[in-house]
């Protein structure tokens, strides 16, 4: 058999023979699964969680929202039990976004079940932040069977009562068998007891009713009756009697060891104890009742017909054989639950095979009954067991494992993983500090819990091993005779006992404590998984499970897939069998601050949207609407959330939240979680129908339900009327519970759900009776319920807080205030005097000395936790300063603190009262608490009688009630109403005020916007107006005022500008009558007054018209005689026409005449600017005219500046003409100046006079630049060119022509020398190579001639078509081949001819000085050269010197040709190249080819010659030149002919460079001058001047043609 890793075995194969399992045996065959069942590692215990890593778990494989894996919502189904599902509510995106408000929403419906599900919208998918990889956890394991309070309370009977027959010498091995069925002695002992007892069954003869109840048939029924009578006096009557004198004993020492009564008194006194008692739980001398039980048995059952096969109890008889260590006892629940204290002897068996099945999960096989319990937790019959061993100890993932179930957790209790109530993260948890954690758990119980389970508290023998002291007498020697008990290991003398019995150490002995039982029950601590291992566990629990027991579908031909309904049923199958067990693991209360939480959180996931939304359990607690945001720190599990990670069956108890406050659980992923809710109103009959199910738990155990390890099946639950409820949560889904709602609920398989505590507004009540429920029971609350109430008053001002916090406060003022007289009327009870507590101005020196003092500042929990109640005492505390000790105000006093009495507790010094507020503090934030929340009631009532005691309210107190109630922030129910009355009544003062107060000069400024708009909108808007400017709507207002019934200023304001305009409107129909009585100025401050109302009035517009015509006519008679334009004349006419002037009124006759004359001198003048030949005679008549005419300002300008114009033109005309026939040369002006006053004439119309001659004078000096750019081979280039290209030879030449250029012996460019050595010097000036004499630049190529250095760019060779180890000869040793040049080199002689024509010109030529730097650069070179030009002494060892002149001369961009012959024949006698000598050169022309037209192009794709061949839409366009303007002069001049295509020259096959030789450079100079005299213009010439772009691309097209000519060339050189 394979132990898989997970639970941490080996790895190694054990082969057993097992027999085949018998029918009803369930049993998992875990061979190890490549695929599945990876090794995982194992790690020591010492190593942390977060050290450990595992393989991730793969999210595909688990059930997520949206996953094709995910179980649908079904319809509703049948459940087992009858019961009926709680509300599923969907809300949508709008309710979704506020958690508070939408569970406010469905809390009503939501309470009558305790528990709801809501699906969040579908687009809501938060991501799990887990990694899986660090992720480990510790589980519990759980019996199911074990867990249901019947099943358990039954096993522990049979437990105790096995172990009391075999203490006294009998052993209980089996059931014993009646009517050949084995007999159920706890059903024995249920059915006796609810029949009055034995005795009253003996007299009433009920043994045959309690057979048939037990389910016997027998027809002898006076036989069964004596078979039950039998066995029940033999094996429950002892026993029975036992416990009836043994229980008291043992349940004073329990509740000593708790501190108090275990149940929760009628009064809040605590258990009253003498000094003597708190000793030790059994004192030293007295016979207490459970010692005097124990011997009166000894005595009864050592009889001797009955004792022959027992030891008897005496020192004579120790040498008789031992007991045997075990039994042989076969139970009927083999497997099942395991006893607390588990021994050889325990009871554990009934009469049944092996054939009844143990299910332990845990290791996956089946256990045998038949060996001990211990060994049958881990092993099977022959197999060696499941689980390392540790040094005798089992473990479990390399962790040791307690072989006993319901032992305590040392490692809690002695301060280990999850006994300190604060995480690594500061915060608090639910559970109490220092409290014992459930059996075998890393994690303490879901409830804080001090008292389940603790061990027994020792006298003596506190950190001693079992055995050496005695907890009697508190001796250590006579070790012989001390004996420990099995159970708890509390060891005593033989002797010590009371009465003396002899304990054989050979024997199993039990002391009373453990006979009685203390219904002690935990989960067993399971083993440490990832959740990769966790998966695989549980996939493979449930298959093996299932599977077997899946009926076969002969439709599908396969077995049955395993529903929701199966397991559970079958899961409440199995919790309520007490002959089967099976057993899980259940990683419950996970820390998420420790582990991390399922969702992302804003520290970890800043950028997640879901780091914030507030249904994430990180924020939810914290929400502003929840009360948890008021508890100063964070606590575990309440405010943070836990962790759950289940399998199938594994199941979470009946219990409702700390607190009773909400709870919401989300489930990350995995399969179903069934939930059973019980309503916070079925509460207490929920509770009482438990303790009626299971008394004998709440027996020794009252605060059971405070540790969720109890089910009841809910049918029971219902029988006693309790209403109960279902839901089925799945992946992606929150189910909500509601305040003091109890639920329970258990997982269908592999899930990971996460959940956290909150309490919104109308959890506060629950709140406070969930902590009087922990005070009744003694439990420590998570937070105190006070201190939020206190905080929340400080810190939250709000009225929506205050109307939930002012009850709360006032029922605590109310319960401070009772508890604080109490114990003041207990203080003063001793000694009547005045106390300094409630008396602040007592005399210090009274008789009053208990301690007394206000803290107001914030300390630890523990120093105001009571020590007995464990109630959070904060606002006052009772401190005994003796031992440190703090009480509550129920308890001071009465609880035993110190060795003083009771009455000087109260009345001394070494107590203090401890008030965090005194009785004035506490009532002034109680009052302003209160007095905050009614204020929405204040202000209703001010409002109501203010509405009740006048009849006309003022509208001032009505926005003054307005104003504050929008101040107090609050749902005021009377507001909106208000707020609507005064709204209306502000819009009728509003409308009022128009009426009022409106300013005259903003109707005059809308006037005229209106006057200038034509739009239909303005027109619309004139119409409002005009509606609303009526009189009549003055009188409705003030109707609608009496209507609306309120009082304001406005309408007695209104009433009189009513009467007003009553007695305006009377004045000026006067006037009107009789216009010629009242000036302009009266007609004018009369229509002012009219205006003012704001009022349209018939009379205001009469009155406006009479005073715009008076003004007119003054306005007119004013202006007579003044200069005006035809625009203001125009304007004066339509205003006279607007405002009603006669048409024959004289002034309106005279300014209609003056606007025709202005018309007529308007249109002439137009006439005059748009014809071409403008006559400026009549330009200037019409100008003087304008003088006495209205004219448009526009025109009159136009024409005075084409007259200045023009004036202007023919100065500067003039000006030219005349300096260019000056006899000084110098004082011509500059053709620049010329070119751009003629440049300039073409804004005029025409010309003016002179301008034909001096065009003449300007073409001639332009002739003379022709003949220049002819020279330089660029004819055809335009003529800014010349000056361009002149610039650009003098600045070569300076380079080529530079004298202290001399010759020098060959040198390597600075790029391929070496570098220089430290004391080398480096030469600062740079060398010049080439032909151009520049310094190294790009491509440098070496003549093998002359070793000279060219550049790749003067010689028109690419990069790439070049290689280093090609040779090459430079045009200066080799004639034939020819130097790449751009443009032709004219003579030095014809520039010097050229230059003698400038005295000749009219106008100064802007090349002068350049044309003469270029001529005298190359005279001063050329008499330079003279003595190298000599050829009476030019020798062969000048060949050097010769070549570097050449090159020199070559290189500049003019011709010295008798140089250029002398130095080429001298190279050529003495280093000849070439076979023939060179010719002679009188001309140097352009290399480049020319660039081919669009036209050419087009011909040559269509194989054509002649350009009249071409289609027509690809012939090129005649150009007709605009026609020439006339001049006033001239009439006419040359005409111009249409451009004609260019002509079309062919392009040579090859190379014109290349010559028919196989050497490149062989072809004669003849021919090769032949060629290029065919190319004699640079194609700039051809096109004008290019831009960028086209000189970009003339120089692309010379690359590529460069780049054809030397592959060319390269194919003939191999």
């Amino acid at each position: 058999m394979v132990v898989p890793p997970s639970t941490g075995g080996s790895s190694t194969t054990t082969t057993t023979t097992q027999p085949p399992p018998p029918n009803g045996t369930f049993q998992v065959n875990l061979t190890k699964n490549p695929t599945t069942n990876s090794a995982y590692p194992t790690y020591a215990a010492h190593i942390p969680f977060s050290a450990r890593r595992a393989p991730a778990l793969d999210m595909t494989t688990v059930e997520r929202r949206g996953h094709p894996m995910a179980v649908r919502e079904s319809n509703k189904r049948i459940r087992p039990h009858g019961l009926q599902d709680a509300p599923t509510f969907r809300p949508s995106e709008d309710e979704f976004r506020d958690p508070m408000e939408y569970i406010k929403k469905i809390a009503p419906e939501g309470r009558k079940y305790g528990i709801c599900k809501i699906i969040p919208p579908q687009g809501w998918t938060p991501g799990f932040a887990i990694d899986t990889e660090k992720f480990h956890f510790r589980t519990r394991r759980q019996e199911l069977n074990s867990v249901e309070g019947g099943t358990r309370t039954n096993l522990n009977y049979l437990d105790q009562l096995a172990k009391f027959h075999k203490q006294h010498g009998m052993n209980l091995n089996r059931f014993p068998s009646v009517d050949k069925k084995p007999l159920d002695l706890y059903k024995l002992k249920k059915a006796v007891e609810t029949r009055g007892g034995f005795e009253k069954v003996c007299k009433l003869k009920k043994w045959a009713e309690i057979g048939r109840d037990l389910g016997y048939s027998g027809k002898i029924m006076s036989s069964l009756s004596t078979s039950l009578k039998n066995s029940y006096q033999k094996w429950l009557h002892p026993y029975e009697e036992y416990l009836r004198v043994a229980k008291p004993g043992v349940q004073q020492q329990l509740e000593f060891e708790y501190g108090g009564p275990f149940t929760p008194p009628a009064t809040h006194s605590p258990m009253k104890r003498s000094h003597s008692q708190q000793s030790t739980p059994i004192g030293p001398q007295d016979a207490s009742s459970a010692m005097q039980a124990s011997a009166a048995l000894n005595a009864s059952l050592q009889q001797p017909e009955e004792r022959t096969d027992r030891l008897p109890h005496t020192m004579d008889q120790q040498q008789q054989p031992p007991l045997p260590s075990t039994s042989g006892f076969t139970a009927v629940n083999a497997g099942g639950f395991t006893p607390v204290n588990l021994t050889p002897a325990s009871f554990q068996a009934v009469n049944t095979p092996n054939s009844l099945p143990r299910r332990d999960i845990s290791n996956s096989v089946p256990a045998t009954a038949s060996l001990p319990v211990a060994e049958c937790l881990n092993s099977v019959k022959g197999a060696e067991p499941q689980h390392p061993v540790l040094n005798g100890v089992p473990s479990i993932n390399g962790h040791p494992a307690n072989p006993l179930k319901r032992t305590i957790s040392h490692e809690s209790l002695n301060g280990g993983p999850g006994s300190d109530s604060m995480d690594e993260n500061g915060r608090r948890s639910k559970r109490l500090k220092k409290a014992p954690t459930v059996v075998g758990s890393y994690m303490s119980m879901l409830r804080p819990n001090p008292t389940i389970p603790q061990t027994p508290v020792r006298r003596y023998n506190v950190n001693g091993k079992p055995g050496e002291i005695c907890d009697t007498c508190g001796k250590t020697d006579d070790k012989p005779a001390i004996s420990s008990c099995d159970g708890c290991e509390n060891s005593y003398h033989w002797y010590c006992l009371d009465p003396a019995v002899e304990i054989p150490s050979n024997q199993d002995w039990h002391c009373p404590r453990c006979l009685v039982g203390t219904g002690e029950f935990g989960f067993e601590e399971g083993g440490i998984y990832s959740l990769k291992q966790f998966q695989e566990k549980a996939q493979s629990f449930k298959d093996s499970y299932f599977v077997p027991r899946m009926p076969y579908d002969p439709v599908l031909n396969t077995k049955r897939q395993v529903t929701e309904d199966d397991v559970e049923r079958e899961f409440w199958r199995l919790v309520e069998s007490i002959t089967e067990t099976v057993e899980v693991e259940y990683g419950a209360d996970i820390h998420s601050t420790t582990h991390g939480s399922g969702f992302p959180t804003i520290e970890k996931n800043p950028l997640d949207q879901y780091s914030t939304d507030p249904w994430n359990l990180n924020i939810l607690p914290l929400h502003p609407e929840s009360l948890f945001r008021h508890i100063k720190s964070d606590i575990s599990g309440m405010t943070v959330p836990w962790l759950y990670v289940g399998m199938c069956f594994s199941t979470f108890c009946w219990h409702n939240e700390d607190h009773y406050s909400y709870s919401a659980n989300y489930q990350h992923f995995g399969s179903t979680k069934t939930w059973y809710g019980i309503p916070g109103a079925d509460a207490e009959r929920f509770e009482e129908a438990m303790k009626q199910a299971v008394p004998e738990l709440f027996e020794t155990q009252p605060d059971l339900l405070f540790q969720l390890v109890t089910l009841l099946p809910p049918d029971q639950l219902k029988k006693a009327g309790v209403n109960v409820y279902a839901l089925d949560q799945r992946a992606g889904q929150f189910v909500i519970t509601f305040p003091q709602a109890y639920h329970a609920g258990f997982n269908h398989g592999f899930n990971f759900n996460e959940a956290v505590n909150f309490a919104p507004h109308d959890w506060e009540p629950f709140g406070e009776t969930g902590v009087e429920r922990l005070q009744a029971f003694r439990k420590q609350p998570c937070f105190s319920h006070d201190e939020l109430l206190m905080t929340a008053a400080n810190r939250d001002t709000t009225i929506k807080t205050a109307k939930w916090l002012a009850p709360a406060l006032q029922r605590l003022r109310q319960r401070e205030m009772q508890q604080r007289a109490e114990l003041l009327t207990r203080h003063k009870g001793y000694i009547d005097h005045h106390c300094k507590v409630d008396e602040p101005d007592v005399d210090p020196n009274s008789h009053c000395e208990l301690g007394y003092e206000v803290d107001e500042k914030d300390v630890p929990e523990s120093d105001y936790q009571c020590v007995y109640c464990k109630a959070y005492s904060y606002l006052s505390r009772f401190r005994c300063n003796t031992a440190s000790k703090v009480m509550c105000l129920l308890h001071a006093g009465t609880y035993d603190c110190c060795d003083a009495a009771e009455e000087l507790r109260l009345s001394s010094s070494s107590h203090s009262l401890i008030y965090k507020y005194t009785d004035s503090a506490l009532e002034a934030v109680v009052q302003k608490v209160t007095d905050r929340s009614a204020m929405p009631e204040a202000w209703q009532e001010k409002l109501d009688k203010t509405l009740e005691d006048e009849p006309k309210p003022s509208l001032k107190v009505l926005r003054s009630l307005v104003s504050e109630g929008e101040r107090i922030p609050y749902d005021l129910p009377g507001l909106p109403d208000l707020k609507t009355f005064v709204s209306k009544c502000n819009s009728w003062v509003e409308e009022a005020t128009n009426f009022i107060t409106r300013k005259q000069q903003n109707r005059r400024k809308n006037e005229r916007v209106w006057r200038k708009s034509t739009s239909a909108k303005a027109a619309e808007q004139e119409g409002r107006e005009k509606e609303f400017r009526k009189i009549e709507n003055i009188h409705k207002l003030l109707a609608a005022a009496e209507k609306i019934s309120f009082d304001c200023p406005e309408i007695t304001t209104l009433k009189e500008r009513s009467e007003n305009i009553a007695d305006f409107q009377r004045d000026a129909s006067t006037a009107l009558k009789n216009p010629g009585l009242k000036s302009t100025q009266e007609f004018e401050d009369m229509a002012e007054v009219g205006k003012s109302f704001n009022v349209d009035i018939p009379e205001v517009e009469k009155l406006d018209q009479v005073v715009q015509q008076m003004k007119w006519t003054d306005k007119a008679r004013e202006l007579k005689g003044q200069f005006q334009t035809l625009e203001d004349v125009a304007e004066l006419i339509t205003r006279a026409g607007e405002i009603g002037i006669p048409e024959h009124a004289d002034l309106l006759l005279y300014y209609k005449g003056q606007q025709e004359q202005g018309e007529v001198w308007e249109a002439k003048a137009k006439e005059l600017i748009s014809v071409e030949s403008v006559h400026y005679q009549q330009l200037e008549a019409l100008s003087t005219q304008a003088g006495s005419l209205p004219v448009s300002k526009q025109t009159l300008a136009a024409v005075d500046a084409i007259l200045a114009k023009q004036r202007e033109a023919h100065r500067q005309i003039q000006d030219l003409y005349d300096r260019s026939r000056n006899d000084d040369f110098r004082s011509r002006p500059k053709y620049k100046v010329v070119r751009d006053v003629l440049d300039g004439l073409s804004e005029l119309n025409s010309k003016p006079t002179g301008t034909i001659d001096l065009e003449k004078e300007i073409k001639r000096h332009e002739d003379w630049m022709r003949r220049g750019k002819k020279l330089f081979g660029k004819a055809n280039a335009p003529l800014h060119i010349l000056q361009a290209h002149m610039n650009y030879v003098a600045e070569h030449n300076r380079y080529c022509f530079d004298l202290q250029d001399k010759p020098r012996l060959p040198v390597e460019p600075a790029s391929r020398e070496h570098t220089p050595v430290d004391s080398q010097e480096v030469d600062s000036q740079r060398e010049v190579f080439c032909m151009c004499r520049q310094p190294e630049a790009g491509l440098m190529i070496e003549c093998e001639l002359c070793h000279e250095w060219y550049h790749g760019k003067c010689l028109k060779i690419a990069r790439g078509k070049f290689k280093e180890d090609d040779k090459y000869t430079c045009p200066i040793c080799d004639w034939r081949v020819k130097i790449p040049r751009d443009a032709a080199r004219p003579k030095l002689e014809d520039l010097q001819e050229w230059q003698q024509e400038m005295p000749t010109l009219p106008f100064q030529p802007e090349e002068e000085d350049t044309l003469e730097e270029i001529i005298d650069r190359g005279s001063k070179f050329r008499e330079f050269m003279k003595p190298y030009t000599n050829p009476m002494i030019s020798t062969s060892g000048e060949v050097a010197t010769q070549r570097f002149y050449l090159r020199k001369i070559e290189g500049a961009e003019i011709l010295l040709s008798h140089e250029t012959n002398f130095f080429r024949s001298e190279l050529h006698k003495w280093a000849p190249v070439a076979p023939i000598p060179p010719p002679m050169l009188d001309v140097s022309l352009s290399t480049r080819k020319p660039r081919p037209t669009k036209q050419q192009k087009e011909m040559s794709k269509l194989g054509i010659t002649n350009p009249d061949d071409l289609p027509q839409h690809l012939r090129t366009k005649q150009h007709m030149f605009p026609k020439q303007r006339k001049s006033s002069d001239a009439n006419s001049g040359r005409g111009h002919h249409p451009l004609q295509p260019a002509p079309r020259r062919g392009r040579a096959d090859q190379n014109p460079m290349l010559g028919p030789q196989h050497n490149p450079f062989s072809q004669s100079a003849r021919d090769m001058d032949h060629v290029f005299a065919e190319f004699t213009t640079d194609p700039i010439d051809d096109f004008g001047p290019r831009n960028e772009a086209a000189e970009a691309l003339e120089d692309r097209r010379r690359d590529e043609d460069n780049e054809h000519e030397n592959r060319f060339v390269d194919e003939l050189l191999r």
